[in-house]
């Protein structure tokens, strides 16, 4: 596992720490939303988990090794993949097999292998016969799905996603969402920076920071039904968890969290039927997204 120890880091020697005794473990195999406000240190977090950023007082532990040993460094960042923002800052190669096969490459791998892990990755985010395709000819989600590729050839245990989804539409955010699904099936385990809340919600468990520091930590229902907590660090809640609490604040208790869009209709369609008294209602609830 990612082991993280009191981690504090400063940007300046003489400055205040930016974090300040961060503490989390990760595990193989869970899908973790890591959630805060603009300059809470989600990034800066993010970095020291594969040795792009040291430790200032604290420890980060990969699988045992310490990210403080230089010597680390390398077989660190392998197990570790990490995908920013923008996929073209990440996209280096000629054709999109190329750039897949960039990283086994650099390990020094036999050629059947390269093209062998090339195919894999490529089959698993949903672009095999893309192989010949020019990267600037591909659409924003797929360029993000081939910066993915390139991680998931190295055979890491652990990806990192700085919003990596925030500058897609819709569909290929889904598409990345569902790959990021699939990899926590197969036991990689999967950090995603977001200011989506609806995107964190799908996450089996919720990290929040503010102000450098962990704020809580728990399942996306324990985190994400705190809407005072979440206004409090300047989040706004995501819509299904405030339509849940305009139905209790109108004077309907959910029967469940209402965490999925299946949720919402079930309980809305018991509100219209019944009601708080076993009337037919239906001017009570009203949720405004931009209020």
């Amino acid at each position: 596992m990612i082991s993280v120890k009191n981690l504090c880091y400063s940007y300046q020697p003489d400055a205040d720490a930016y974090l300040q005794d961060v503490s989390l473990d990760i595990s193989p195999g869970e899908y973790i939303a890591l959630i805060g406000p603009n300059g809470s240190g989600k990034t800066t977090f993010l970095k020291h988990l594969n040795a792009l950023l040291l430790p200032s007082r604290g420890e980060v532990l990969v699988d045992g090794m310490t990210s403080i040993e230089g010597r680390h460094h390398s077989e660190i960042r392998r197990r570790v993949g990490m995908v920013f923002q923008n996929p073209d800052n990440q996209i280096v190669g000629m054709s999109v097999e190329e750039d897949v096969a960039l990283g086994p490459g650099n390990l020094r791998l036999p050629s059947a292998e390269i093209r062998r892990r090339v195919g894999t990755a490529l089959e698993l985010v949903g672009l095999n016969g893309y192989e010949k395709r020019f990267p600037h000819t591909l659409s924003g989600g797929e360029k993000q799905l081939l910066a993915l590729a390139g991680l998931l050839a190295m055979n890491p245990s652990y990806i990192l996603l700085d919003e990596a989804t925030s500058s897609l539409d819709p569909g290929g955010s889904e598409r990345v969402l569902k790959i990021l699904n699939r990899l926590r099936d197969e036991g990689i385990a999967v950090v995603n920076v977001t200011h989506n809340m609806e995107e964190a919600l799908q996450a089996e468990r919720v990290v929040l920071m503010a102000d450098g520091q962990l704020v809580a930590d728990g399942s996306a229902a324990q985190i994400l039904m705190q809407r005072d907590l979440l206004k409090k660090v300047g989040l706004i809640p995501p819509l299904l968890v405030e339509l849940s609490a305009r139905l209790h604040d109108a004077g309907y208790q959910p029967s469940k969290p209402i965490m999925t869009v299946e949720d919402a209709v079930e309980e809305i369609e018991i509100w219209l039927q019944h009601g708080p008294n076993g009337q037919v209602q239906y001017n009570h609830v009203e949720v405004n997204r931009d209020e």
